[in-house]
């Protein structure tokens, strides 16, 4: 995996902020990894309302996908969630 966060000239050339921003996360199932994915991305919202979001575990139950989808006013908005996402505990893949 990438150390590096996306870059905010990137962002903002295919995304018209405000809007709603897809991230999906892939990690171990276990130890409430989806719980901590919304976690970390709620952390970041300035509203209380949680953001649509989707969970699916592999068929082994080893990993779980999880897809986030909140509203984002801007690029370092997305970089701050990104950043907080990367640190998660068993965090196998961040898109």
């Amino acid at each position: 995996m990438s150390d590096e966060l996306p870059n905010v000239e990137l962002l903002e050339s295919v995304h018209s902020f405000p809007c709603i921003f897809r991230f999906k996360v892939i990690g171990a199932a276990s130890e409430n990894f989806s719980e901590r994915v919304l976690a970390a991305v709620c952390a970041e919202l300035a509203e209380e309302i949680e953001p649509s979001f989707t969970t699916r575990t592999t068929s082994g139950g080893r990993h779980v996908s999880v897809t986030v989808e909140p509203e984002m006013q801007n690029a370092d908005h997305v970089i701050a969630v990104y950043a907080r996402l990367r640190v998660l505990e068993g965090l196998v893949m961040l898109m």
